[in-house]
């Protein structure tokens, strides 16, 4: 890869980093993405590549073994990376856009019952939050399900909206108006409301957070809603795993329970009670209705359940032959 691809590549994970929060993870993914795509066309720098390559590309990965998840993940990636180089580079056409992803399999979110997230929430079989790493974990897994988030919008919040020397705050918790403004994927911003349970998690978090602030923090963890108490500074993703893990195990349920399983459980527990699937839609913020559409297949499971629970013709007894 040529000297000026590569700072090309590096300059633009550190604006995702820094200016729109994306994950060590994704930063990770992304940068395996593009040498990936590179990798492909060694003599050809990545500003002359036209569509045709990139279907070259992507068929040569499928080729290596990459499923179709992954052939998805980098095509977005390389998309993102030429809609951003078209800004200096005067390209005529990002090379990415006629290159449809592969088909990705629908396979059902895993979901929690209603139950168990109230076990979960209510921490069954312990006793109430004490500590301030007890409020602010309380916090952070309320609002994951009373407001659907994404693991790295939660993390992404900050305690009121702040603007600090070249910093800006573009998620918030707003108290006053009792709801949640969250940019999301796509820089989408929506606005989500804040239910009472979690409005009391994040306000006693609130009175303990001052004790994880470093008397000389940079903007980021000034504004930071929930911190870290090693390093006190922005909490991280694998934090919030580890810690509703804990949890999880400590409240007696039987199952592996992910951040990502209370946004589901947060979007099929509406759709079981609202049935509105537009507003499910705008609450989680996707761009597409038919990615909502596939919690109307748990719904109809918890339907199903209940048909075969309460309905007298649902469990006949097979009369012998």
């Amino acid at each position: 890869m040529s000297a000026d691809d590569s700072q090309r590549i590096e300059r633009w994970l550190a604006e995702l980093r820094t200016q729109q929060r994306y994950s060590a993870h994704t930063i990770d993914a992304y940068r395996h993405d593009l040498h990936a795509l590179r990798a492909c066309f060694a003599d050809t720098p990545l500003d002359t590549l036209q569509e045709h390559h990139i279907r070259q590309a992507v068929g040569r990965l499928h080729a290596q073994g990459l499923q179709a998840r992954s052939l998805a993940r980098s095509l977005s990636a390389w998309r993102s990376y030429f809609a951003w180089r078209a800004q200096d580079a005067s390209l005529a056409r990002n090379p990415t856009q006629g290159v449809r992803a592969p088909r990705l399999p629908r396979s059902l979110p895993k979901a929690l019952s209603v139950d168990q997230a109230q076990a979960l929430l209510n921490r069954s079989q312990l006793p109430p939050a004490q500590t301030p790493v007890e409020k602010r974990d309380m916090a952070m897994f309320e609002l994951l399900y009373a407001c659907g988030l994404r693991l790295s919008e939660l993390v992404g919040l900050d305690h009121r909206p702040l603007r600090l020397g070249d910093y800006a705050s573009h998620s918030w918790i707003d108290l006053d108006e009792n709801e949640v403004i969250v940019r999301g994927k796509g820089g989408k911003t929506r606005a989500v409301p804040l239910g009472q349970p979690a409005r009391q998690a994040v306000q006693a978090w609130l009175a303990a957070r001052p004790v994880f602030v470093p008397a000389q923090a940079d903007a980021d963890t000034q504004a930071a809603l929930f911190l870290g108490v090693r390093r006190h500074q922005r909490i991280t993703p694998r934090v919030v795993q580890l810690q509703l893990q804990a949890l999880a195990r400590a409240a007696g349920l039987p199952l592996h329970v992910h951040p990502h399983s209370l946004r589901h459980s947060f979007a099929s527990h509406l759709l079981q009670s609202a049935q509105d699937l537009r507003a499910v839609q705008e609450l989680l913020g996707h761009a597409n209705i038919s990615t909502t559409q596939i919690y109307t297949r748990l719904d109809f499971q918890h339907l199903a359940a209940s048909y075969d629970q309460a309905h007298p013709r649902a469990k006949r007894k097979k009369n012998s032959p």
